[in-house]
Order: C-alpha cells, then sequence, then structure tokens
C-alpha cells in the first residue's frame, strides 16, 4: 500500500486528484459516493452521462447538492475552479479539460465506451475503465494507442480481473509460476434471461439485462478474457472448465491436470458455488524443493499446485484507489501485455431465425463464451461485442456459435473498426 499515503499528502496540499467519470447508473452512483465521502485527496469534478437528471442524482444521493449543468469548456472549468460538482451531457468536454487528472468509464456500453475511450486517449487523458466488454473486444488496441499517446488505459481494481491481477502480481512476486487464474461463481445458467432476472433486478435496484449477462456467463467470459490478455494465458477448452465445487478453493488444487496447464501456460477459469463466494482464486507451482518445504510447512500443502485466494471483490469501493494508481504511481490495475489470447465468443441461446436482429448483451438471445483467439479467428467466429444489432442471415440452433457468415453486421459502427483494426494487427 502505498496510494493511501499519497492521497492523503493530496489531500494536505490542497491539491486533490480531479476526476471525470462516465455513466450515472448502479455502479456509477456507488463510484460517486465513495469519491464524495471516503476517499481524501481525491474530487470526482464532474459526470458525463445522456441524462441529467440521472447524473444529478448520483451526486444528490451521495450529499452533494451545488451542482451546476455545463455545456463548454469554460463552464467545466469555472466550475472546477470554484470546487462546484458539474454535470454533462458532452463527453469531449471532459477529454478537453486540461485539469481532469483521470477519467472513469463506468458505462458498461461498448459502442459508447469505444467512442469516449478514444477521445481520452487522444486529448492524452488516463482511462480507468470499468467496461469489461468493451476491454474484452478491442482492448489491445486500446492499450497500443494509450502508449503511443503516453497515457495510461486500464481496467480497474475491485472488479473480478483486477483482483485476480492483484493476486498474480503477489504470487509472481514470492517467485511461484501461476497456472490458473479463477473467478468463484454463484450462478451459471447460460438460458437465463430480463424476465427470469427481473425480480433480482429490482431488488437491488440493478438493469435486469446487466444482472441476466452475470447469470449466464456473459459477464464472466469477458471478465476471464481480460485475465488471459493481461497474464498471457489461455482456456482449456471451449467455455471454460467451470466446475461445480461446494467446498473450499483450496480443494481446486487436486481438479486441474497440471501437466494441461503446463502445456498451455496456465489458464483462465471459474468454478461454480465454491467458498469463499464472491472471490477469485489463483493456483500456482514452485519447482524449487527447499520451498515447497517451507509452502508445507506454512500450511499450502505438498503440491504441486498451491492456492491462494482473495475472498471479496469490491467494485465501487476500490474503483477510486485504481484511479490513484494510475495518477499518483503511474501502475495501471490490468491491461493486455501484447495482443489478444481468449476472445467472447457470440453463442446462441434459443434457436434463432433469418432476419432476426440480436438483442443486447444479457438479453433474450444469446449468451458469450471464451475461446482461444486463434481458433476464434480460423473460424470466423463473431465476438460477442460486435452481435448486438446484427442481423442474421439464416437460422442458428440453440447453444450454436455465431460465425460473422451468420449476420449482417450495421454500418457505421466504430466498434467494427476497432476490431477490424485490431484483428489486422494480431495475427491469430
Amino acid at each position: 500500500m502505498i496510494y493511501d499515503r499519497l492521497l492523503r499528502q493530496r489531500e494536505a496540499s490542497g491539491k486533490p486528484v480531479l476526476v471525470g467519470m462516465f455513466g450515472a447508473g448502479f455502479m456509477a452512483k456507488g463510484v460517486t459516493n465513495q469519491i464524495v465521502n471516503s476517499v481524501p485527496g481525491m474530487t470526482l469534478a464532474v459526470i458525463c452521462n445522456r441524462s441529467l437528471d440521472k447524473a444529478r442524482l448520483a451526486f444528490e444521493q451521495a450529499g452533494v447538492t451545488d451542482i451546476a449543468v455545463v455545456e463548454t469548456d469554460d463552464a467545466l472549468a469555472d466550475c472546477i475552479r470554484q470546487g462546484r460538482a458539474a454535470i454533462t451531457q458532452d463527453p469531449l468536454l471532459l477529454c478537453r479539460n486540461p485539469d481532469l487528472d483521470c477519467l472513469i468509464d463506468a458505462t458498461g456500453a461498448i459502442e459508447y465506451g469505444a467512442a469516449i475511450t478514444l477521445a481520452a486517449i487522444e486529448n492524452r487523458k488516463h482511462m480507468v475503465s470499468m467496461n469489461a466488454e468493451l476491454d474484452a473486444t478491442v482492448g489491445p488496441l486500446l492499450k497500443r494507442k494509450a502508449d503511443a499517446a503516453g497515457v495510461i488505459f486500464t481496467g480497474c481494481d475491485g472488479d473480478q480481473p483486477g483482483v485476480q491481477m492483484n493476486l498474480y502480481r503477489f504470487v509472481v512476486s514470492i517467485g511461484l509460476t501461476p497456472l490458473v487464474c479463477g473467478n468463484i461463481k454463484g450462478l451459471q445458467d447460460p438460458y437465463r434471461n430480463p424476465t427470469t432476472q427481473a425480480g433480482f433486478a429490482a431488488q437491488w435496484g440493478q438493469d435486469p439485462y446487466m444482472v441476466t449477462s452475470f447469470a449466464d456467463g456473459t459477464k464472466i467470459s469477458f471478465e476471464q478474457a481480460i485475465v488471459a490478455n493481461a497474464t498471457g494465458m489461455t482456456v482449456a477448452r471451449r467455455g471454460m472448465i467451470g466446475l461445480n465445487h461446494a467446498g473450499h478453493v483450496d480443494e481446486l488444487t487436486k481438479s486441474y491436470d497440471i501437466d494441461m496447464l503446463r502445456e498451455k501456460g496456465g489458464v483462465v477459469d471459474y468454478v461454480v458455488g465454491s467458498k469463499p463466494g464472491p472471490g477469485v482464486y489463483v493456483l500456482a507451482t514452485h519447482d524449487d524443493p527447499k520451498q515447497k518445504h517451507y509452502l508445507n510447512l506454512y500450511k499450502l500443502g505438498t503440491g504441486p499446485l498451491y492456492s491462494f485466494y482473495t475472498p471479496y471483490h469490491l467494485c465501487h469501493f476500490e474503483v477510486p484507489l485504481s484511479v490513484a494508481r494510475v495518477v499518483l504511481c503511474q501502475d495501471p490495475v490490468i491491461q493486455p501485455i501484447d495482443g489478444p489470447r481468449v476472445d467472447v465468443i457470440t453463442t446462441a441461446k434459443i434457436n434463432l431465425k433469418a432476419g432476426e436482429t440480436i438483442d443486447a448483451l444479457g438479453g433474450y438471445m444469446s449468451y458469450g463464451q471464451c475461446e482461444d483467439y486463434a481458433t476464434s479467428r480460423r473460424e470466423g467466429l463473431l465476438p460477442m461485442g460486435l452481435a448486438f444489432g446484427c442481423t442474421l442471415k439464416r437460422d442458428v440452433p440453440k447453444d450454436a456459435v455465431l460465425t460473422y457468415d451468420d449476420v449482417e453486421i450495421p454500418e457505421g459502427r466504430m466498434i467494427d473498426r476497432l476490431r477490424s483494426e485490431q484483428d489486422a494487427l494480431y495475427a491469430a
């Protein structure tokens, strides 16, 4: 821990880290409340959202009452100078403002997320992204563009990918070799839809489509693809292994074929029903017999796999710490290392018919699965991040994976252009 001390120093100096955020939904409200009330040395200066009422509500729920609507660069600059909270519908105001130290994408919208991230990079602004869907689709390209601009594009702490990466870095730092990065789930059912999840969504004040993407495996596929791209790992098979295991994650050390793990250079995976949920785990090996003796002494067992875990992920609580790491330490939380390793591919949730238009992520028609990037490219599989809005050219049976040949892609989308650019850069 270093960023907590650095934030207190910024607070004492009267020069807080200034943040702008895109989005005003469930998670964005949590981030707002966290920065306003619990993070010394950091100020959320402006929220950009298509609905100004929702942006205003996010501030008001955090106890902020002096809020100005801004439509120009000068108006935003005046608010920052006066210490007034600002809300706007214009994302470019955030990207162009010279005083903001970092931006947060809390939208989860792929096309909009692509536009604001590109604009941030072009204006040399750091971006902390909560948008796993965008990152898993074109993250390697966006990271490359950010590097060229001298800024940081990174996923965030608190969400499972960032928590896994923290644990992965710790395990590497003490001399072990991670072979599994895993996510602990309570439910996995690819046929869930917004109707089946409506009650849960209402209970927690969340969007039914977003909740469905958690339940049907789409979200975890995006998240584990990010981890694979950041570690160089791959998947054991299409869709990952996904064991059902009601015991503790420590017991998973006996559940994997270590020769397979070594051959593949490590895999990303998930487990359903294990404790401590909803946390993350890393299974790692050590080749030094002397160190194995110590690991056994410290109650990690005899190997060859050793279990490390974090028993929680705290989402919006930790996002401001990601901002602090980027601004104060130039330390990205999680980034692709050298191009995509794992893709998220589109799979039919029901029997799909020619002429139908694929609905949103976490909808009624499709779910995402992890697949090795080379296989996805070789078979022309349709990335899940591109599926929304595509029109089917032929019938596709339930549980079949979709290819580019199965759909007509809408014209003029930025995400398609970026994905084409990324595929041209990175061979299968």
